[in-house]
């Protein structure tokens, strides 16, 4: 574990923790607040496509606490699965994913090639740079590596949002996500690389 996940874990229990002895007492299960935080990256969306990035900014970051309590609430009320884990993930990234949809359809709305175009290689390496490590820990490989991975887009997603009213800060905040995405997955493969080359695969 690197030391920034290490932070970011420790941040998110005891930031979590209250909410999550909370809901334990409840019959909400970890599925449900998954499928929640799902709806509330499609409401940012939404937002984001009819032109109100600022106000998308808010909800992603809200979804973002979501987003850590359902792997919590699982842990602590001991309802861990293999169906939940791969139901979460799937979920994260469908959210991520209407989320840029909506920043494509903002973009082309305001007939700016370039902003679609950006938007378009996040969309590309986020993907990659998921299915890069899944692919490699098929094969038994291990691959957690990388500068920028979804957590990290996704304080820097927010970020661009809320800064979306000066002038271009928005598209300068795609470009870095862009880039440090590109990086990512150029990390990853070459973790994979040295890994397959000195076991002789």
């Amino acid at each position: 574990m690197t030391t920034l996940e290490g932070i970011r874990r420790t941040l998110g229990y005891y930031l979590t923790r209250p909410l999550v002895k909370l809901l334990a007492r409840t019959p909400i299960t970890p599925n449900m607040i998954t499928w929640f935080g799902v709806l509330i990256a499609a409401g940012a969306g939404a937002l984001i496509a009819l032109g109100h990035p600022f106000a998308a900014g808010f909800v992603v970051l809200f979804g973002g606490f979501f987003d850590t309590i359902d792997g919590a609430l699982a842990r602590y009320t001991g309802q861990i699965s293999r169906f939940g884990a791969i139901l979460d993930s799937t979920l994260d990234r469908l959210g991520e994913a209407v989320v840029l949809l909506g920043l494509i359809v903002m973009y082309a709305g305001q007939q700016s090639n370039a902003g679609v175009v950006v938007v378009g290689i996040v969309w590309m390496a986020s993907v990659l740079v998921s299915y890069i490590r899944a692919r490699a820990e098929t094969m038994g490989l291990e691959c957690k590596v990388g500068l920028f991975t979804r957590p990290e887009r996704v304080v820097v997603l927010v970020l661009g949002l809320l800064l979306s009213p000066i002038g271009n800060a928005l598209l300068i905040t795609l470009c870095v996500i862009a880039t440090l995405s590109v990086v990512t997955v150029a990390q990853r493969l070459l973790h994979v690389w040295r890994q397959t080359k000195f076991a002789g695969t």
